[in-house]
């Protein structure tokens, strides 16, 4: 494989961003992800989920703004892998080789990791025989809002993806109910008071039990944590937004200052290694603020450092980009 100037691994928003901001800059670029498509958490996990705190848009489709940023990061060329895993990292005289889970072996000279939160897996219930109603009316995320259209939904969590999904489920489906062990919540006051004001009934203080259903779910028991008290709800579907459990995977291995399953960087998004720059979820330092929004900013950071790293006669900032000459694709 031939030599690149940057290695993004993750292909989500920050990644794409990294990617399109290196070809404006005249790099080249290779992106590697473990997903069958690019478009990271946007794509994989709520598409149909808007958000609201991107600059620019008052509110877009995840899976529209997903689009779009590869619209935007593919426009220079980069080579794209997708469901291929960066596993492991050898320095050699020219920068570093990327060896993958297939065998295959990268040659770069800088490596940005927009790893996002890592490789992730949806937080369960725990509730007996769980794994049976897996897309048969239990589902961790909403890739299509039409398939709960008149349906009696309950939704499992208290975080923001719990009454964003409550928000925007209430006006198509036929009854919604949130599910929640305590009645305090983690989600923006804003989205809580405009739930507060929809039909949604909540169930505080209430745990899921049990789910009923021969071929798919019917009903689900839950508890009252403070009475004891079991109570039988029909439904068609259980939506569970209790979070997602996630793993840095080899990239443990590397020799990187790891805390609390983050990489540590330095004010310019260094790593402890020379060359390899973290930035997004997966990056950590003192006044860090996980949003897409910072994110792009620290790519493009870390991008124009990683130009200067490479060619030390290259600039920092390379200027507006309404005055660069743009490159060719």
């Amino acid at each position: 494989m031939d030599r690149v100037d940057i290695t993004i691994i993750g292909g989500g928003p920050v990644g794409l961003f990294a990617s399109f901001y290196a070809g404006l800059r005249g790099m080249s670029v290779r992106i590697l992800d473990s997903l069958p498509e690019l478009g990271g958490q946007l794509t994989a996990l709520y598409p149909e989920k808007y958000v609201y705190d991107m600059p620019g848009f008052p509110s877009v489709l995840a899976k529209d703004l997903a689009a779009d940023l590869v619209r935007q990061g593919t426009q220079f060329n980069p080579e794209v892998l997708l469901e291929e895993n960066a596993e492991t990292l050898t320095a050699d005289g020219e920068g570093y080789v990327i060896g993958t889970r297939k065998g295959l072996q990268l040659p770069t000279r800088t490596v940005i990791i927009a790893a996002g939160a890592g490789a992730f897996s949806p937080t369960k219930m725990g509730v007996p025989n769980e794994e049976d109603y897996e897309g048969k009316g239990v589902y961790y995320g909403v890739r299509e809002k039409a398939q709960f259209a008149d349906k009696r939904i309950v939704i499992v969590g208290g975080g923001d993806s719990a009454f964003d999904w409550a928000l925007d489920l209430v006006s198509i489906a036929k009854d919604v109910k949130l599910v929640h062990r305590r009645d305090g919540f983690r989600a923006h006051e804003d989205t809580i008071e405009k739930v507060r004001k929809t039909p949604v009934e909540f169930k505080l203080f209430y745990v899921a039990k049990e789910l009923h259903g021969a071929h798919r779910l019917e009903a689900i028991t839950v508890e009252n944590l403070q009475t004891k008290e079991l109570e039988r709800l029909d439904v068609d579907a259980v939506i569970v937004t209790i979070g997602f459990k996630s793993s840095l995977g080899t990239l443990k291995e590397w020799g990187l200052e790891i805390e609390k399953n983050q990489i540590k960087v330095d004010k310019l998004f260094h790593t402890c290694l020379p060359g390899v720059f973290a930035v997004g979820d997966v990056a950590t330092f003192e006044g860090k603020l996980k949003l897409i929004a910072t994110g792009v900013g620290e790519a493009a950071t870390a991008v124009c450092v990683a130009k200067t790293y490479i060619d030390p006669a290259a600039k920092l900032f390379p200027g507006h980009s309404s005055e660069i000459e743009r490159p060719k694709a």
